[in-house]
């Protein structure tokens, strides 16, 4: 596997599609139909490189309870596919990125990328701490709609902050779910999710609430 392979592999690149069409919604609602082609790019710009910071900090940060864990040891840091000192590089340039371009889209978006850059970078280690975790990394995806909209008009607005809850109550419920086949682990290296807090049964029905919030958020 070549060296762009590998930080590709990483990250799971191919993922980044799922957080675009809401982003995408929203930027076009925002911008009546025909963003600017540059707004369009910068847009993009930001997202990939808040999604690849935010995937490289968190592989980063669990290397050591990837390598623990039976399911997750062939991942590429405790394989040694992917070195710590290079996953770090990866997320400084990514961070960079997004950094780069919220500084040439508005002053606003400039000025709130180091909160979007705490909150997509925050969940790493809120899992150390609380299983509410999950809507953590809800909102690390769900806050796309909303920088979306502020790239094109520069102020908030109802429409992208419902939407951005919708999309926070939809990755946390399938995050919810996804938890659940490393409950027994996570009990016992002291990880929370609410798999490991509340039993699997509990967990699955909070992930039913979550998506009909969700579904609830994205029809109002």
């Amino acid at each position: 596997m070549s060296l762009v392979g590998r930080y590709l592999a990483l990250i799971k690149f191919e993922h980044t599609i799922f957080a675009l069409p809401f982003a995408l919604i929203s930027l076009l609602v925002a911008a009546g139909g025909k963003p600017a082609p540059l707004t369009l790019l910068w847009v993009l710009v930001a997202m990939v490189g808040a999604r690849s910071a935010a995937m490289a900090f968190n592989r980063l940060a669990d290397w050591k309870i990837d390598r623990d864990n039976p399911r997750t040891a062939d991942r590429h840091i405790p394989a040694g596919i992917v070195s710590r000192a290079g996953a770090a590089v990866f997320i400084v340039v990514s961070a960079a990125l997004l950094v780069l371009a919220a500084f040439m889209l508005n002053p606003l978006c400039f000025r709130l990328s180091p909160v979007a850059l705490v909150v997509v970078l925050g969940y790493s280690y809120m899992k150390r701490f609380s299983p509410l975790a999950h809507l953590v990394l809800g909102l690390g995806l769900g806050i796309a709609p909303v920088g979306a909209w502020l790239a094109v008009t520069g102020q908030f607005a109802a429409f992208p902050l419902w939407l951005s809850a919708a999309v926070m109550f939809w990755v946390a419920g399938f995050d919810t779910i996804y938890a659940c086949q490393d409950a027994e682990y996570d009990r016992r290296v002291g990880l929370h999710s609410l798999a490991s807090r509340l039993g699997v049964p509990r967990a699955l029905m909070l992930s039913r609430v979550f998506h009909v919030l969700s579904v609830a958020f994205m029809a109002g």
